[in-house]
């Protein structure tokens, strides 16, 4: 009898990972043989140790933070999503090297479009940081059509620069955190920031009754950023749980050819 195949997740810090729980109960729904685990990997290891778990027989890797710009390096070839991000949070093996994807964008877009109802077009967006989780989701939520999309980020320049790079997708621009304007309909957390119990500097006008919340971070308490928000009055404030579901969904189609059903799996891990 052959092995199960072997995925995993890798990133710095990664034990809070839920990624292997989600992948196994897709694995049981779907009939696929596979094992997947958590890899520790500091910056400077993470090449290193990429490249021996595909040596020794691994299919596939999810990518968190900090390496998801590191990753494009790895990759033989990229889908046209990982491309125009710049970032991976995919790896998939092939016989002639790695495919790099990026399913980030589309698994915040499903949340916020089929689970959470909070509309994109036509209305203001704040996104915070410029990292490589921020590059994954810019264009999904450019091509919805928003008034205005601001980058912030603690040192304005990588957020200027960062907007001027998807200028050809949407009304996009960059800031520091101390950002003119103020009543965003919706503002996500892009930043690594609530896993370190920490809070992005921000002006308190940038959240009106009706602004909805969204940290792609997620933990098994509310983060700061979601109690934060709620203290300011925000109409709602989640964390990206259900973002992690959707993504990871977009990357088990990749590595299987078969794409799961998210809501039994979200519906899962939030009793759990």
């Amino acid at each position: 009898m052959s092995e199960p195949d072997r995925y995993a997740i890798i990133g710095h810090p990664v034990s809070h990972s839920r990624s292997p729980r989600i992948h196994a109960l897709f694995a049981a729904q779907t009939g696929q043989p596979l094992v997947y685990e958590r890899i520790d990997a500091a910056p400077g290891a993470f090449a290193a140790i990429a490249r021996q778990f595909f040596a020794q027989g691994g299919r596939g890797l999810n990518v968190t933070v900090p390496h998801k710009e590191a990753a494009l390096a790895l990759c033989t070839r990229l889908t046209a999503r990982a491309g125009r991000a710049r970032a991976v949070n995919t790896l998939k093996a092939e016989a002639d090297g790695l495919l790099g994807d990026n399913t980030d964008g589309a698994g915040l877009v499903r949340d916020l479009d089929l689970r959470l109802g909070v509309p994109i077009a036509g209305r203001r967006l704040l996104l915070l940081g410029a990292g490589g989780a921020v590059r994954g989701v810019l264009a999904p939520l450019l091509e919805r059509g928003p008034a205005e999309l601001v980058i912030a980020n603690r040192t304005a320049a990588r957020a200027v620069q960062l907007a001027a790079e998807f200028a050809t997708l949407g009304p996009v621009r960059g800031s520091g955190l101390d950002l003119a304007g103020s009543g965003f309909d919706l503002i996500v957390n892009g930043t690594s920031a609530s896993l370190a119990g920490e809070l992005p500097a921000l002006p308190r006008a940038v959240i009106t009754p009706a602004t909805v919340c969204y940290d792609m971070a997620y933990a098994r308490e509310d983060t700061v950023f979601v109690r934060w928000a709620r203290a300011q009055g925000a109409a709602r404030a989640v964390m990206g749980l259900g973002m992690l579901v959707e993504q990871a969904a977009e990357s088990f189609l990749l590595w299987r050819g078969v794409r799961p059903d998210t809501a039994p799996v979200l519906a899962a891990l939030q009793r759990e």
